[in-house]
């Protein structure tokens, strides 16, 4: 477990790291959401970075990308979420992360939506405050598109 985990302002310098670590077909497996395009990626990154209401940092370790780390409305909840390279995986990075930005996020309830099967991001939340609110099994939109999701909370 590293102790060197920052987090600061995303910039645009930040982006190609980003799009890379969605790249992976292991991280994308994990987090049951496809990898876009480069032209889509940049779009989706343009409008969040010019969004005001999105606490969006990025997550650096030995002063190196290792991921972000967000907060957004989304139908009335705020919603945390986050990628990690897959590089940076079981150092207790994302843990350290997450603990960090709670700190500077003072909203609550936070939610966060993770796929059923992604043990590690959900021991992560567990390990941060977060409660399992849905484990999937009532979720009637998981039947649509497939994907069973798990909800947490943070009161």
């Amino acid at each position: 477990m590293t102790t060197d985990v920052l987090l600061r302002e995303v910039t645009e310098a930040d982006l190609p790291a980003f799009f890379a670590h969605q790249l992976d077909p292991e991280a994308t497996q994990m987090a049951a959401f496809p990898a876009r395009d480069r032209q889509t990626f940049m779009a989706h990154w343009t409008k969040i970075m010019s969004d005001a209401t999105v606490n969006k940092q990025t997550i650096l370790v030995d002063g190196r990308v290792a991921g972000n780390i967000v907060c957004f409305e989304e139908l009335g909840d705020r919603l945390v979420g986050y990628w990690i390279g897959k590089e940076y995986w079981g150092r207790g990075i994302a843990t350290q992360a997450l603990s960090a930005f709670l700190i500077r996020v003072s909203e609550r309830p936070l939610y966060a939506r993770v796929a059923k099967h992604n043990i590690g991001s959900i021991r992560v939340l567990e390990k941060c405050g977060f409660t399992i609110r849905d484990d999937g099994n009532e979720v009637p939109e998981a039947a649509a598109d497939g994907i069973e999701e798990v909800i947490l909370e943070l009161g």
